[in-house]
């Protein structure tokens, strides 16, 4: 799992660092539209039923909703 490094003031990210994070934000900006849509229209909070078909459910959702945003 990579996750993205923060800078404070008085420690700013090293080049490594930097390169980190501009390598996973390329990665994550795809499909953050997607997860933002099924956020805001709240399919996924009322899902009682098997991990396994919740999974499939929000592949399905995410392909529907790229198709509808390249549109």
């Amino acid at each position: 799992m990579i996750t993205g490094c923060e800078a404070a003031r008085n420690r700013p990210l090293t080049r490594g660092q930097g390169l980190s994070n501009k390598a996973l934000a390329a990665v994550r900006a795809p499909v953050e539209p997607g997860f933002a849509h099924l956020k805001n229209r709240r399919v996924l909070g009322k899902v009682r039923t098997d991990p396994k078909w919740v999974t499939a459910l929000v592949r399905a959702l995410l392909v529907l909703t790229n198709r509808e945003v390249t549109r």
